[in-house]
């Protein structure tokens, strides 16, 4: 091996850190570090704080509340109908109404209706609103939901020792 060969392959050559390949892998390498820091930081900062604070304990017992809960359904024999708005436009009251009958067909007085909007994405934009009976078995409320995109709604139905759950996924457009 000549001279100048041993000079270039030598752990002591400065020159080598001046190669076009060597400088990109280097800046490709620090481009990579630089967006991963910057996304868990994001991440972090901006974290909503969705996960439950005892899922672990609410998990265990989830199949067994599921069939209780289908038991009493079947038992109670409730028709709950949800209306919905067409379009939902974001900062635009629209009219929610819950239409209720029993078993009998018949409409169902004096329940307590309340809706729950639930926004996957930022638990702070969560709230609830009370439909009042506007008519035997209908309910009604004014919701205008803040923010546009994905919300779900979830109605419950409470009178006296029964109750019942519906949920709908909704999106709301941009006004």
């Amino acid at each position: 091996m000549s001279v100048e060969a041993k000079r270039l392959f030598s752990q002591s050559n400065k020159q080598g850190w001046r190669n076009p390949w060597v400088i990109g892998w280097i800046s490709l390498l620090v481009i990579v570090l630089g967006v991963n820091i910057g996304m868990v930081s994001l991440a972090v900062i901006t974290n909503p704080g969705l996960v439950d604070r005892d899922f672990y304990d609410s998990g265990q017992a989830m199949e067994q509340q599921y069939r209780k809960r289908q038991a009493a359904r079947t038992a109670l024999g409730w028709d709950l109908e949800l209306d919905l708005p067409k379009k939902s436009v974001a900062g635009r009251p629209d009219v929610y109404r819950l239409n209720l009958l029993d078993k009998q067909g018949q409409p169902i007085r004096g329940a307590d209706v309340r809706l729950t909007a639930y926004r996957p994405s930022d638990a702070s934009a969560d709230f609830d609103v009370a439909l009042k009976e506007a008519a035997a078995g209908r309910y009604d409320g004014y919701l205008a939901l803040p923010l546009k995109g994905i919300w779900d709604l979830r109605v419950h139905v409470s009178r006296g020792e029964d109750s019942w759950d519906i949920t709908r996924r909704i999106s709301a457009e941009a006004s």
